[in-house]
């Protein structure tokens, strides 16, 4: 099954899901795994934002499952692009960052549920079926922290990232990850005074006094948010 094309509605009487990754091993594996199930058939895979799109137009599909760092996006932005064609269409984020960090954004871009790559995979099909059901999936642990945050939120815990926008944090990754500015503005389809802008932004926010402080921080960030 080739990135631009998807199994038509007429070839499965299963839930079509669609793998958006930029990892063709974890496509492999995800494929074995949903495939061997009953109700479930891997219809479509993705390795880019842009791709994922044109099957969403283009094939019959039940439920995305959407990587969080693709290569020309961020999943919570692919997310919301894909809600704005097709709202009734159930996302999940698969992530291999803290649930802490994005759960809460994928909620709010249009997603129904957020997993960690590191669950087992009865948990990931667990999932699918609990998000295709019409319900929203976190893990128990992140389920508290949303409602204390909703009846006690002076004990709620924050993080100075929590104020960044989407397309901050995305930034923020990518710096964290090592690339140049003239890199990020190609890997996220933006000028390089953009980007910059966002630094500037990002550094007011996190109080943070020149660029060798934002570069130490995003380094520090995104270990700290793939080893949680």
């Amino acid at each position: 099954m080739t990135p631009d094309k998807a199994m038509s509605v007429a070839q499965r009487d299963k839930s079509g899901i669609l793998l958006v990754d930029d990892h063709p091993i974890v496509r492999e594996g995800l494929v074995q795994l949903i495939n061997a199930e009953p109700d479930l058939v891997v219809c479509g895979e993705a390795s880019t934002g842009r791709d994922a799109m044109n099957l969403i137009r283009s094939s019959d599909v039940d439920l995305a499952l959407v990587d969080i760092s693709l290569q020309d996006c961020s999943g919570v932005e692919l997310i919301k692009d894909i809600v704005a064609v097709r709202a009734a269409l159930p996302c999940i984020a698969l992530s291999m960052y803290d649930e802490a960090l994005y759960a809460m954004r994928v909620l709010r871009a249009g997603g129904r549920g957020y997993i960690m790559k590191q669950e087992v995979p009865k948990k990931v099909l667990g999932a699918i079926r609990q998000v295709l059901s019409g319900n929203v999936y976190l893990s128990e642990k992140m389920a508290t922290r949303l409602v204390d945050q909703l009846f006690a939120p002076d004990r709620a815990t924050s993080r100075p990232a929590g104020e960044l926008t989407d397309r901050e944090l995305a930034v923020l990754m990518l710096i964290g990850r090592g690339l140049s500015t003239r890199e990020i503005a190609e890997q996220l389809f933006l000028s390089v005074k953009t980007v910059e802008s966002h630094c500037e932004r990002m550094k007011e926010k996190l109080n943070l006094k020149n660029r060798q402080e934002l570069l130490r921080y995003a380094m520090q960030f995104t270990l700290d948010a793939t080893a949680r």
